[in-house]
């Protein structure tokens, strides 16, 4: 299938009309959580320094960890919801494993865009095109950090102006879901984040489940 920046945008916004109210639920899910991560990390924070606005060692490393299993969580439910709109549930949402290795791809792809943007703004460009899908690969196909963004560069050699147009337009897409009272982000990040996981899932060949190939065809 070839990737397109309308296909992925479409694919979105298709696979979101499917179940529409249970995407958003999703999404109320992950920002619940990530409230509650905040409190009780804050709240740890109080307790060893005296205010919550100062953070402490152990409250940081709390919210790191429980940052990556929620982002891990994330990652891993909308590959699900790509490839089973109408069967995922939000049990994807739980996905611990390979948490270590999840982990150390995200500081080093970290690393990288500091060194790229350090160098200058167009190779810490080139460099997040070049990395955009390595935590996509860990999660999806267990990979070790740097098999990961090697991956990751095979697969968007020759797609990076493709991809730098997807993301602008979801930015924008989401800065407009921003704008209308915030409740547009309801809608803007599950449809964003299904168009991203289309163009992952596009550009590695990696075979998918019928129910999100009929919803590609309905294009």
């Amino acid at each position: 299938m070839e990737f397109s920046t309308g296909a992925a945008l479409r694919f979105g916004w298709e696979t979101f009309k499917k179940r529409p109210w249970f995407f958003v639920g999703a999404g109320l899910l992950i920002l619940l959580v990530s409230f509650v991560v905040g409190v009780v990390t804050s709240s740890i924070d109080w307790l060893l320094t005296g205010s919550p606005d100062e953070p402490s060692l152990v409250g940081s490393l709390i919210n790191t960890a429980l940052g990556i299993l929620i982002t891990m969580g994330a990652t891993a439910f909308y590959l699900d919801a790509h490839d089973n709109p109408s069967t995922v549930t939000l049990a994807s949402l739980w996905h611990p494993q390979p948490f270590w290795k999840f982990l150390g791809a995200s500081i080093l792809f970290g690393l990288t865009m500091a060194v790229g943007f350090l160098l200058l703004i167009v190779p810490g460009i080139i460099f997040a095109l070049m990395f955009l899908f390595t935590t996509f690969i860990v999660i999806d196909r267990q990979l070790g950090p740097i098999e990961a963004m090697k991956e990751s560069n095979r697969i968007t050699r020759g797609h990076k102006w493709q991809l730098l147009g997807l993301l602008l337009l979801l930015t924008l897409i989401n800065i407009l879901g921003l704008m209308a009272l915030g409740l547009g982000l309801l809608i803007s990040i599950p449809v964003s984040s299904l168009a991203f996981t289309y163009a992952y899932r596009t550009l590695s060949g990696t075979p998918v489940a019928r129910d999100a190939a009929m919803v590609a065809q309905a294009e």
